[in-house]
């Protein structure tokens, strides 16, 4: 049946809006600032991946909330709404020290209850970052009673011992604050005129600059110390009164510092101190070369798929192929309109996506084919194809959005931006794969009025119109052997050598480092043996030797701070060897971040399993779901014992891809499972090791072209992505191959031997699917 008028109009009306909403990102500056004013001008987002900059994430110091509790003697409740009120002050006095030193568009956002997210793009500088942000920027005021070498004597009652920003020597002062910063309202830099250094010019309120006036003419000729974060920065003797409220801030500053010396006392002291926890910064030249790849390499897999399925069935493939493109297109204006970023895993996102949405198309077109051999009409074949095929298609896409979801609930940063751009592909497909494809289909078909829907192609026949006759069970046995000696021998290279974890899970620090010409890898390693750093590992990336990426393992009982000093200390060993080197990306994770990033892997992949086993069961039956169960088992030892074996590194994108080779493999398997249950229904009495036999052999060609989309989409990737997407990409390459030969070889052997064993019979198993 053709859709009505008014529904054509809406399809085609969807396709242009987010085709114009779309087409922006697709535009250079220049091209975008001669587009007409009246249509859409917001690109799509990119990630800190993609762009370059710096990502932070900053946590509340629990030491100093425990203490305040303590010593107020708060109650529970009343610390929650203190902890509620430091953190929402914490994050707007961040927000002003940013907007102080003008970085565009940042990032600034609560993260639970005790963490703040910063991503600043195109920032390069991490020290000045975390002095920015990790200081409390405390300013106060003393009188100082004496000074004397570091460390020396215990100062009496009512005095402390504050240690010089500057130099070995300790400042004895009243503990009593006479002035506080909280009174300032201004601070600036300048340049003093008689000595040309910079300084920090501040002035106080009204009331401020009545006390600082007091303060200044009952004491002058003595020592006046300015305190900020515990340190003394400061300490003038006072000359003369200073009535109008305004005073400088001399040391041996830089231009730079007193910059943000100054930004920090405009935007006030926080409420507790900040720890930055987790730190990453991605160089300019990584994000280009990473946007490059990435559209190089997500071009190539999608001419693959097109090509794909324009030589798998001509014409109808082209349709397919037209629906695909309307798919990337609605996908990116999904993102653009949502202000969801484009992260390099998301670009594999929606390269895998590729492959994903034309699976349906896939199963419409050899079920069209299936009811054409039949004898159906073409209408009839083209609404039967359609909707025997739903069924499947809906359950395939549930099994892959579950896996999506629990990516992005228990991911962070760029592996989040993968399952939005995958959810959102898989979701646009139901559109774009079934409502376009079928009502272009059935306006070709009330155009034409053909008394066969025939779908050719340009492939032979026999390969694609005959049903093969192989009698898989009979070496069900081999094959699940086969599988568990695989599974057994990954179990063991997981052991040994092991997996090769990324700092992701095991905390320290990742440089990689980059130079015009190839880098003197002995005199680096030599270099960074000197430094003292602990356990490094230096690995030259790619053939030119232009390259390393430097891995500092995390120091037992190290602070985040003091992992930070050695990763900086391995900057400044590289450049020491290679002057001209540059810094591609840093990232810096504590052992905080590390543990609770490895618990959230491993309660994803578990609640994965789950979730398929309680969906199949509920959509199957529970032989199908054990079946299910027990293959993703099988085929997710194996893809780990791969990672071990080829020495990939295990991170973040590595969790990414096995979750979602968890949803894929479900997703294969339903295409088996899906025929064997309709055959249930139609021949209870068939013997189950016929039915499943033959199952099978009316469901290979579709599996086998399914799985094809999908590998060639990913192949690319795999081969030119680089190491940023490795970790995902080649093991996709790989559980691709495996999960399409488990479904056959594995899942329903499985079944076979549930059906078989179990009390209920093959009638029994029947009736069990048909009341589904």
């Amino acid at each position: 049946m053709v859709p009505s008028k008014w529904k054509l109009v809406l399809y085609a009306l969807i396709i242009l809006v987010g085709s114009v909403i779309a087409l922006p990102s697709l535009l250079s500056s220049e091209q975008l600032a001669n587009w007409p004013r009246w249509l859409p001008q917001k690109q799509i987002a990119l990630g800190l991946d993609l762009r370059g900059g710096a990502h932070l994430v900053l946590e509340l110091d629990e030491r100093a909330l425990q203490k305040e509790k303590e010593e107020a003697g708060l109650s529970d409740a009343a610390a929650a709404e203190r902890l509620k009120s430091a953190l929402q002050q914490s994050i707007e006095i961040v927000r002003r020290r940013i907007d102080a030193i003008g970085v565009a568009e940042p990032t600034v956002q609560a993260l639970g209850n005790n963490r703040i997210l910063v991503q600043l793009p195109g920032m390069q500088d991490p020290a000045s970052i975390r002095t920015l942000l990790g200081s409390t920027a405390k300013l106060t005021f003393h009188r100082v009673e004496s000074w004397d070498a570091r460390g020396q004597g215990t100062p009496r009652i009512g005095s402390i011992r504050v240690p010089a920003a500057d130099g070995p020597v300790d400042y004895i002062l009243e503990q009593r604050p006479m002035l506080q910063g909280e009174r300032l309202t201004q601070a600036s830099t300048t340049v003093d005129s008689r000595t040309g250094s910079p300084v920090v010019s501040f002035r106080f309120d009204d009331e401020g600059a009545k006390k600082f006036a007091e303060i200044t003419r009952d004491n002058v000729g003595r020592q006046f110390a300015i305190v900020l974060d515990g340190k003394v920065i400061s300490a003038p003797v006072i000359q003369e009164p200073i009535l109008g409220g305004a005073g400088q801030i001399q040391g041996n500053f830089t231009m730079a510092e007193t910059s943000s010396l100054a930004a920090l006392l405009r935007a006030g002291a926080l409420p507790v101190p900040l720890q930055i926890i987790d730190e990453r910064m991605v160089g300019p030249d990584l994000g280009s070369d990473a946007i490059r790849m990435g559209a190089i390499t997500g071009a190539a897999g999608l001419l693959l798929v097109l090509a794909f399925m324009t030589v798998l069935y001509r014409g109808w493939g082209v349709i397919a192929n037209v629906a695909l493109l309307v798919n990337v297109t609605l996908t990116l204006a999904a993102m653009t309109l949502l202000g969801a970023p484009l992260t390099l895993p998301g670009i594999a996102g929606i390269v895998l996506g590729i492959g994903l949405a034309v699976d349906a198309n896939v199963l419409i077109n050899e079920r069209i084919r299936e009811e054409t051999r039949n004898g159906k009409s073409a209408m009839a074949a083209l609404m039967n194809g359609f909707d025997r095929a739903y069924a499947t298609i809906i359950d395939s896409n549930v099994t892959a959005l579950i896996a999506t979801v629990l990516l992005f609930s228990l991911g962070s940063g760029p592996v989040q931006g993968f399952a939005v751009t995958m959810a959102l592909g898989i979701a646009i497909s139901m559109f774009t794969a079934v409502a376009v494809v079928k009502a272009l289909m059935s306006l070709w078909i009330r155009w034409r009025r053909p008394r066969q829907l025939v779908i050719g192609s340009l492939l032979p026949a026999r390969w694609v119109n005959a049903t093969p006759k192989f009698q898989v069970m009979r070496a069900r046995f081999i094959g699940i052997g086969v599988s568990l000696v695989l599974s057994v021998a990954s179990l063991f290279l997981f052991m040994k050598p092991g997996l090769n974890y990324g700092v992701d899970f095991t905390g320290g620090a990742i440089i990689e480092a980059s130079s015009p010409t190839a880098m003197r890898i002995a005199d680096l390693r030599a270099g960074l043996e000197q430094a003292n750093l602990g356990e490094v590992t230096l690995q030259q990336v790619g053939d030119e030797g232009t390259t390393i990426l430097v891995r500092i393992q995390q120091q037992p009982e190290a602070s985040p701070a003091a992992q930070t000093r050695l990763a900086d200390q391995a900057k400044a060993a590289i450049l020491e060897v290679e002057p001209t080197a540059s810094f591609d990306r840093v990232d810096i994770i504590g052992p905080k971040i590390s543990s609770e990033l490895a618990d959230a892997g491993i309660l994803a992949v578990l609640f994965a399993g789950v979730a398929m086993f309680a969906y199949i069961w509920i959509r199957f039956d529970w032989h199908f779901a054990v079946g299910a169960i027990a293959t993703l088992v099988l085929d997710t030892t194996k893809t780990l014992g791969f990672f071990a074996l080829t020495g990939l590194e295990f991170n973040l994108t590595a969790i990414a891809a096995l979750l979602t080779l968890i949803g894929y493999s479900v997703n294969d398997k339903v295409v088996v499972y899906d025929r064997m249950r309709e055959n249930l229904r139609l021949h209870p009495d068939v013997p189950l090791r016929e039915l499943i036999d033959r199952s099978i052999n009316e469901t290979l060609a579709r599996s086998v072209f399914t799985s094809m989309t999908a590998f060639l989409a990913m192949v690319p990737m795999a081969l030119w992505g680089g190491a940023t997407v490795a970790s995902f990409a080649v093991p996709m390459v790989f559980g691709i191959v495996v999960a399409a030969s488990s479904s056959v070889f594995i899942a329903a052997p499985i079944l076979l031997l549930l059906g078989e064993r179990h009390p209920s019979t093959d009638h029994g198993l029947a009736c069990d699917v048909a009341n589904k």
